[in-house]
């Protein structure tokens, strides 16, 4: 039912996105860490302390939150065994072939742009730092979170790249 009076809930669902995230080992310095190291050769009057500041501007973008709630949901979903087969041994696996994971990143990477793609494409690809140890762990079902960290830190760059250009 359309309720003519609903005000989005930006503030809960920023709330829900950084205690899942917490919850599952992540914080936002880590990625503004990644952040810092991938940009401080191409913008060098940058700090780790305006990075930290523009995960943090990106991570109340409602784009980022829709996207992530859906993300962590999805992973948490299928590894408590409430997602229903086939869908669910696909998630399990990270399917090469299954691409949802990566679609829904994209939107949060392409917040600032066509540089957030490519940015996108260059973490999913190297894997590095935090990213990497949830592709590789096999502790938790990480099908949506690394892509999800890897789209973070894509759009927090691509800000960056917007703001110094």
């Amino acid at each position: 039912m359309y309720q003519k009076d609903f005000k989005y809930p930006d503030t809960k669902a920023h709330e829900f996105v950084i205690a899942r995230l917490a919850k599952r080992g992540v914080s936002l310095d880590e990625l503004a860490k990644l952040v810092y190291e991938t940009q401080k050769d191409f913008e060098l009057g940058l700090t780790l302390e305006e990075c930290k500041n523009d995960v943090n501007d990106v991570m109340h973008k409602r784009e980022l939150l829709n996207n992530a709630m859906v993300m962590l949901e999805l992973d948490r979903l299928t590894e408590e065994g409430k997602v229903a087969s086939p869908l669910a041994e696909i998630i399990e696996n990270d399917s090469g072939v299954f691409g949802v994971d990566e679609t829904l990143a994209l939107q949060i990477a392409n917040i600032y742009g066509t540089i957030g793609a490519t940015n996108f494409g260059y973490f999913d690809r190297v894997k590095s730092g935090i990213i990497k140890k949830f592709d590789t762990s096999p502790e938790h079902v990480n099908t949506f979170i690394d892509d999800l960290l890897a789209a973070i830190v894509a759009a927090t760059c691509g800000k960056i790249a917007h703001k110094y250009a």
